[in-house]
C-alpha cells in the first residue's frame, strides 16, 4: 500500500511538471503585440507583420489597439503585452528614464528590430529657410509631452533655438497643418513616415519649404543622441520641393518583453527579416526592412534571441 501512495504521488508530481512546462510553453506560444491607434501606420503595419509571423512560426499574436510609444513600454513593463512598436527615441527615454519617462523609467523590455524611418520634417512658410530662422516665428512642436515635441526641442537646440526663443504651440500634425493653411502659424514638426498625409494634402493648396538639417548638425545630433540617423526626403515627395531634402530620423522598432524565452525572439527575429517581400507586399512600410537597417540606431540592449539571430548572419558582434 506504501509502495503504491509513493508510486501515485510521483506520478502525480511528474503530472503537474508537465503540466506547468505546458502552461509555459502556452504562454510562450501566446505574443501578445501592441501597436498605435487603429487608423495609423503602427496598428496598419504591426496587423500587417503579426498574421504573416503567425503563418510562419505558429506563435498567436494577437493585436492591441493602444496610444503608440509610451504607452506600450508601459504595457510591456505592466505584463500585459509581451511585443510592442515604439518609437526608438522614446525606448531610449524610458530605459534611461529620462525625458517622457523621467521618474518613471523601466528596464523590463529589449530591443528586437528597428523596422522602418519615422522622419523629422520641419514644414515651414517660404519665407523661411533655415531652422535658425525660426527664432521669432510661431512654431508647432507636436503635442505637449509628446515624442515630436522632444524631437523638436533637440533640433532647435542644435540651431542655437530653444523653446524660449520661439512663439511655441502644442498642436498635433492635422491641427498644426490646418494652423499652418490659415496663416496662424509660420512653421511646424511633424515625425512621421515621408511622405506624411497631412503634408500632402497642405502643399496642395498652400506653398510650403521643407527645412534641411545638414550634415554638421545632423552629425552633432547624432553624437549626442544616437537614436536618430539621417534621412533624405527625396524630391517630389511634396509639391514644391522639388530636391532632396535632408533631415533626420528615428525609426519604428518592435521591443519585446524581457520575460520571453530566447527560442521565442529568435524565431520571430528570423522570421520578420526573412519574410520582407510578404511584408512589403502585405503593407508598403515593409520596403524599409532590412537587417542591417534593424540594428541601427538602437540604443538599448537586444534581447539575447534577436542578438542570436543577428550574430548568425553577421550584422552584430
Amino acid at each position: 500500500m506504501k509502495k503504491f501512495i509513493a508510486v501515485s504521488i510521483g506520478t502525480l508530481l511528474f503530472s503537474t511538471a508537465l503540466f506547468a512546462a505546458g502552461q509555459t510553453q502556452g504562454q510562450q506560444a501566446r505574443v501578445r503585440m501592441a501597436t498605435g491607434g487603429n487608423t495609423g501606420t503602427y496598428y496598419a503595419f504591426g496587423s500587417a507583420v503579426g498574421q504573416i509571423l503567425t503563418e510562419k512560426t505558429g506563435i498567436q499574436i494577437p493585436i492591441q489597439s493602444t496610444g503608440a510609444s509610451k504607452a506600450n513600454i508601459q504595457l510591456i513593463a505592466g505584463g500585459e503585452v509581451e511585443l510592442a512598436i515604439v518609437q526608438n527615441d522614446v525606448m531610449d527615454y524610458a530605459y534611461r528614464g529620462t525625458d517622457l519617462f523621467t521618474g518613471e523609467g523601466t528596464q523590463a523590455f529589449s530591443a528586437m528590430a528597428a523596422l522602418y524611418a519615422e522622419v523629422c520634417q520641419i514644414i515651414a512658410s517660404p519665407g523661411i529657410r533655415s531652422i535658425s530662422d525660426l527664432k521669432g516665428k510661431r512654431v508647432s512642436v507636436g503635442d505637449a509631452g509628446s515624442g515630436v515635441e522632444f524631437n523638436a526641442k533637440q533640433i532647435l537646440e542644435a540651431y542655437g533655438v530653444t523653446f524660449n526663443d520661439i512663439d511655441k504651440q502644442n498642436l498635433s500634425f492635422g491641427a498644426s497643418a490646418d494652423a499652418f493653411r490659415d496663416g496662424k502659424i509660420d512653421a511646424f514638426f511633424c515625425t512621421a513616415g515621408a511622405p506624411t498625409t497631412a503634408v500632402v494634402d497642405l502643399a496642395i493648396s498652400k506653398e510650403i519649404t521643407l527645412l534641411e538639417i545638414d550634415d554638421v548638425h545632423a552629425t552633432a545630433l547624432i553624437t549626442q543622441f544616437p537614436f536618430y540617423t539621417k534621412f533624405p526626403v527625396p524630391a517630389d515627395s511634396y509639391r514644391g520641393v522639388t530636391r532632396d531634402i535632408q533631415t533626420v530620423a528615428v525609426k519604428a522598432t518592435f521591443i519585446v518583453s524581457n520575460k520571453l524565452s530566447e527560442d521565442i525572439v529568435y524565431r520571430l527575429t528570423k522570421n520578420l527579416i526573412e519574410s520582407k517581400a510578404q511584408i512589403q507586399a502585405a503593407h508598403a512600410k515593409g520596403a524599409e526592412l532590412s537587417s542591417d537597417y534593424a540594428v541601427g540606431g538602437i540604443s538599448v540592449p537586444f534581447h539575447p534571441g534577436a542578438a542570436k539571430y543577428f550574430r548568425e548572419i553577421g550584422v552584430i558582434k
